[in-house]
């Protein structure tokens, strides 16, 4: 029995590695698709979220300008983008601080931040600040941020009228193979009365729920890619998964992310956000559903409720 388990292994490994040449394959050779935008500046009441592709976003709020996993490479060594970045370096408007959630490298790329620090160091003569988890400034120290701020979870930052809070993740921090002490998480950002919560990469776990009644977040950024074979829902949401992460947080809206940029798993590179489209449907949460698009601004105007009522909201819509 033993035996057999051990070749069944064995054809799985090999399997997935045919697998993996064919998908760098499809990468390299498949044209390229999207057409990069200027990203619209909003006032410093209003919440604006730019998707620039995959996890990246460009977020205005209280009249600072953040980046959440800036990746702008079209090569992470030998995994092609399929989609040319939303946003392109020189458009942005200067940015006050990066926030990175873990050192994958397509959410941590170090040529993507120095054109970034290169760029708003011309601009204004200074460089952003970059927050990071445990473990990770080492990575980035280096690059010429103007500070380095490394947090744990639950722990907060507050710059200006920004407070940021690192909250917990279920993923893995690794960069390279013997480097698994890193740390990983998401961000909840507070400027006045907004609260927007970046889960980074995450699979689904119970946590989402504290998240949610701690820190009440209104608009919540979801990962809804990579997610087969099944085995990478231990460390990635599927569409179903990110909505019951999304109907734990309590939050209002949910903009999805993690799909459709790079080819990381074996679903269908167009899946993913159909798939959550037509779960929200069945789930009644339609009208709750951000799709920002590449290079698109979607500007948030209304204030939070509160996380009662959010979940005063879902109990009635549920009955």
């Amino acid at each position: 029995m033993g035996k057999r388990r051990g070749i069944g292994r064995w054809a799985e490994i090999r399997r997935r590695l045919r697998y993996t040449g064919h998908l760098l394959w499809r990468s390299a050779v498949t044209p390229m698709r999207g057409t990069p935008r200027r990203p619209q500046l909003v006032g410093p009441d209003e919440l604006g979220i730019t998707f620039i592709g995959h996890s990246s976003f460009l977020v205005q709020v209280a009249g600072q300008n953040l980046l959440f996993d800036p990746v702008f490479s079209t090569w992470l060594i030998l995994l092609r983008r399929q989609r040319r970045a939303g946003v392109q370096v020189r458009n942005l408007p200067p940015i006050h601080m990066v926030l990175l959630s873990h050192a994958h490298m397509d959410h941590l790329d170090r040529s993507s931040l120095r054109r970034v620090i290169r760029a708003t160091r011309r601009r204004t003569g200074r460089a952003p600040a970059v927050v990071v988890p445990t473990d990770v400034a080492d990575v980035v120290r280096r690059l010429g941020f103007s500070k380095v701020i490394e947090l744990e979870w639950w722990e907060k930052y507050a710059a200006g009228d920004l407070t940021i809070t690192h909250t917990p993740a279920k993923h893995w921090g690794t960069r390279w193979i013997m480097d698994g002490h890193r740390g990983y998480g998401g961000y909840l950002v507070e400027g006045g009365a907004r609260r927007l919560y970046y889960a980074g990469d995450t699979a689904y776990f119970a946590g989402f729920h504290e998240i949610g009644a701690r820190l009440q977040p209104e608009v919540a950024l979801l990962p809804i890619g990579a997610y087969t074979p099944d085995s990478y829902r231990a460390v990635h949401t599927s569409p179903e998964d990110a909505l019951r992460a999304f109907e734990d947080l309590g939050a209002g809206c949910m903009v999805p992310m993690h799909y459709g940029t790079f080819w990381l798993s074996e679903e269908p590179l167009d899946e993913p956000l159909p798939r959550l489209l037509a779960s929200a449907k069945r789930m009644g949460l339609s009208d709750r559903i951000a799709v920002v698009r590449e290079g698109e601004t979607r500007v948030f105007r209304r204030a939070r409720q509160s996380f009662e009522d959010r979940q005063a909201e879902s109990a009635t819509s549920a009955r």
